[in-house]
């Protein structure tokens, strides 16, 4: 009778360790701090999945912990890691298409930036992507300003003569055709460059303002509001055909999850420009809201210089630049 009991202990906890086996464990990379909305996106995905019990789990490996922020496009394109949340522009190497996605004057404004997630711009991005093995689950953009250490930056002659740091090869070119001198650098040495004397202006996201409290070297403060030049998407990828080799429960839940993720992230993405600019007054700083003739301005600058460059590097550039911009 215990001998029947036993093997009968032993069959279930057998068909357990079986049942726990086949449950399907990916592996999504971040170089994020689990405080960041970015990480919140993927929990969000991983959560939902989890909730939606198909045998499925997320894990995800935040601060840099499983590849450098610039080294997840490839091994995701490879099969090596099965999703990520990046800056798009950081695989430019890969697919100098992907630059457009860090470009000065494509994106007004928040929403402007979700009906370009939802264009043929985005779609043909996507066929690139799909070369590399690569689609997206999750688009998102975040937006960001300037600060001037003595004076507000709203238009390109206010940048003329001044030492600035700007994010990305195309702002770097942009404001170097608006007589600024580029001192290129990380987010996360703004402050002490601004507080040496190294520089007069900068450019980054709103959430880099506020974390690396630039706050405190600023005079102005130009942040993203009804119109904004500076927009990055930043989605949540992942590896193609681990997608294709899930079943459909699986599929369907991980898209369900990535649709409530989606909405969260453009919300919050809104919320974080206006959260800066709330530390940005309490610190003292002055606030200066660009004009659409300011960002038009701008704009017309990039045609001649970011604009300019990127069709002359890239083969179809000039196609998909026309899409990009024809975008109400």
């Amino acid at each position: 009778m215990n001998m029947k009991f036993l093997a009968t202990a032993a069959l279930a906890l057998t068909a357990g360790l079986s049942s726990t086996a086949q449950a399907e464990e990916l592996r999504l990379s971040h170089q994020w701090s689990n405080t960041d909305i970015r990480h919140q996106v993927a929990q969000m995905v991983a959560d939902g999945v989890a909730e939606a019990d198909v045998d499925l789990e997320i894990s995800i490996f935040g601060t840099q912990s499983l590849f450098k922020a610039r080294e997840q496009y490839r091994p995701l394109s490879r099969g090596l890691l099965d999703m990520t949340v990046l800056p798009l522009s950081y695989a430019g190497g890969q697919q100098p298409a992907f630059n457009l996605t860090l470009m000065p004057g494509l994106v007004k404004n928040h929403d402007h930036a979700a009906r370009l997630s939802a264009s043929p711009f985005m779609e043909a991005l996507e066929e690139k992507m799909a070369d590399d093995d690569v689609m997206v689950l999750v688009h998102g953009y975040l937006a960001g300003g300037f600060v001037g250490k003595d004076a507000c930056i709203t238009s390109p002659s206010d940048v003329e003569g001044l030492q600035t740091r700007a994010a990305g090869k195309a702002f770097e070119q942009m404001l170097a055709g608006a007589g600024a001198s580029i001192t290129s650098m990380s987010s996360s040495e703004i402050y002490s460059a601004m507080q040496t004397g190294i520089l007069n202006a900068a450019n980054t996201s709103s959430s880099s303002f506020v974390s690396y409290r630039i706050y405190e070297q600023a005079a102005c403060y130009t942040p993203a509001a009804d119109v904004a030049l500076w927009f990055m998407y930043q989605p949540l990828l992942m590896n193609k055909s681990t997608f294709d080799g899930l079943n459909e429960d699986q599929q369907a839940a991980l898209m369900a999850a990535a649709a409530e993720a989606e909405a969260f992230y453009l919300e919050e993405a809104k919320k974080q420009d206006a959260a800066s600019v709330a530390v940005f007054e309490e610190a003292g700083v002055e606030i200066a809201e660009m004009t659409i003739e300011d960002f038009e301005a701008w704009r017309a600058l990039a045609q001649e210089t970011s604009y300019q460059a990127f069709v002359e590097e890239v083969p179809d550039g000039q196609e998909l630049l026309d899409m990009a911009l024809a975008v109400e």
